[in-house]
């Protein structure tokens, strides 16, 4: 087991299945109900020689169980946001120095190191309620920029505003990581031209505003900011890693993170470029369950990119998604 952990973020393209086949026979025989799932279905785990074959749990399975591989009493509980009357998924976390790597090395993997940014958090619904995986991995990152004006910012647009400003005046490179409803309020209260700022959203309408595709949102930020592209980051709760955009919603992967897609009407069948329903498969997951069937529509390009273009009929619509279509 240590072994596996060990080789999760040195991972390759060349070595990623094996590696992933080594995770599935660990959480099919130390995750009692990733087992259940994958007997329902009849599968003869002998059979399964490659990742196309192994089977994904359904991602709604977060809000109905306790998804751990092996017994362990949890370093930290993540919990998705939702309405009064929902009931959310809970991602209990053995070890969230896993989630630390995971996440610091996406970062830098697509934003250089953390030390060289000012990183501000826009993100108030988040902030308002315990247990948010986005709100610990902006605060780490926050911590780990050092720059004094670095933090987060609730509903404090004004002052948001002029330290934007001065943050251009001074050339520092700035990441401003928002949901969605915020940024979109932000800007049209306070346009402005910003040139050495990186505007990143993380999705999260919440029945806040009407709903927009992405293009509509981010021409409104672009024309509002004066920034010529809109980054995004795609995560969820039940994930311990994330993929980025640099423009337009077409989102990469860390190289212990494969999007594959399933048929909708065949959910066993899967595709590995295309149009369908996201799977996705994070090794960081390695003490839950690595192998998640999301309700998420996308495409997957030749190049191994993704887009999220929608989300299935009648699944819930997840605090921290984004209606693209």
């Amino acid at each position: 087991m240590i072994e596996i952990v060990n080789n999760i973020f040195s991972v390759t393209q060349q070595n990623f299945e094996a590696l992933a086949l080594k995770v599935f026979r660990y959480q099919y025989a130390q995750n009692l109900v990733y087992k259940k799932w994958v007997k329902a279905l009849s599968v003869n785990i002998d059979d399964i020689s490659g990742i196309m074959q192994i089977p994904f749990m359904p991602v709604t399975f977060f809000k109905q169980h306790a998804i751990t591989t092996g017994q362990f009493k949890p370093e930290v509980v993540f919990e998705s946001s939702g309405t009064t009357h929902s009931v959310n998924s809970r991602h209990l976390v053995k070890d969230v120095s896993i989630y630390k790597k995971s996440f610091t090395k996406g970062f830098t993997r697509f934003y250089g190191n953390p030390e060289g940014w000012c990183i501000i958090g826009l993100l108030p619904a988040y902030l308002e309620r315990q247990g948010s995986s986005l709100v610990y991995m902006v605060d780490d990152l926050i911590n780990q920029s050092a720059h004094p004006q670095s933090g987060f910012y609730l509903y404090e647009f004004e002052k948001l505003a002029v330290l934007l400003q001065e943050l251009e005046a001074r050339q520092q490179k700035t990441i401003l990581i928002g949901v969605t409803f915020a940024l979109l309020d932000f800007a049209a209260l306070h346009p402005m031209q910003l040139r050495h700022t990186i505007i990143m959203e993380t999705g999260g309408m919440k029945g806040r505003k009407r709903e927009m595709i992405r293009p509509e949102v981010h021409t409104f930020l672009q024309q509002q900011l004066g920034v010529q592209n809109i980054h995004s980051e795609y995560g969820m709760t039940e994930l311990l890693s994330q993929a980025y955009s640099f423009e337009k919603g077409i989102f990469n992967t860390v190289p212990w993170m494969k999007i594959l897609l399933r048929d909708e009407e065949d959910p066993l069948h899967l595709m590995d470029e295309g149009k369908g329903v996201i799977n996705i498969i994070d090794l960081a997951n390695i003490y839950s369950c690595s192998f998640i069937a999301t309700d998420d529509v996308g495409i997957i390009r030749h190049d191994r990119s993704f887009e999220v273009i929608g989300r299935m009929d009648a699944s819930d619509v997840r605090g921290c998604s984004l209606l693209v279509v």
